[in-house]
């Protein structure tokens, strides 16, 4: 079984998509964490985001350990993250790697901006999570503080738009929902309340 859980950032399809796992006892990936490693390996190696080639080495010679970096939460890494996002070169070295983790028995669930679309667009299930940008900002905002990054609202608003901007507008498989997806607006669903309604709709498509 593929689980394919797409949509912006700050949306809350990261939180679902681990509950979702955790709760069928499924393998999880969260794709964007593949982008956010090779956009932290340009801003430390101070490479410039036009450098094609090394962004492309970056990805081809990624190692799972670094999932653990704090660093990776970060709005700066964020943004550096959509920045070699829209880089072909890139989305394709990392393509293999993540229909393999797709592949994983007894199933797996992908978090991500095109996973339902381009990476698996044959999976079982596919769902679209979005939310008020208002509400995404909060969120992320929250999760900052939490982390104990400090980050204005004003600055938070203006990363989230401007990546929305990339992600949408990139030649790329750009961020949309696929035909087929599950539309979900966490704007004003608790975590439980999106877990629940997710797992629904998966029982009632599949009578389990």
């Amino acid at each position: 079984m593929i689980i394919a859980v797409d949509g912006p950032s700050a949306a809350g399809k990261g939180t679902l998509a681990r509950g979702l796992a955790l709760h069928l006892g499924y393998h999880f990936l969260d794709t964007g964490a593949l982008y956010r490693m090779v956009g932290l390996q340009m801003l430390r190696t101070q490479t410039d985001f036009t450098d094609v080639a090394k962004a492309t080495a970056f990805a081809r010679d990624l190692n799972v350990d670094d999932f653990e970096d704090h660093e990776l939460r970060s709005e700066v890494v964020g943004s550096a993250a959509s920045k070699v996002a829209v880089i072909p070169e890139v989305r394709s070295a990392l393509l293999k790697f993540q229909r393999d983790f797709a592949k994983r028995l007894p199933g797996a669930v992908l978090d991500g901006r095109d996973i339902g679309t381009v990476i698996c667009p044959s999976a079982d299930v596919k769902f679209y999570i979005t939310a008020s940008v208002e509400a995404r900002v909060l969120r992320r905002f929250k999760e900052l503080q939490g982390l104990g990054i400090a980050n204005s609202l004003q600055d938070v608003t203006a990363d989230i738009k401007a990546r929305d901007d990339r992600d949408a507008s990139r030649s790329t498989a750009p961020t949309l929902a696929a035909a087929d997806a599950i539309v979900v607006d966490t704007s004003h669903l608790g975590v439980e309340e999106a877990l629940e309604l997710a797992l629904g709709a998966i029982k009632a498509k599949f009578a389990i």
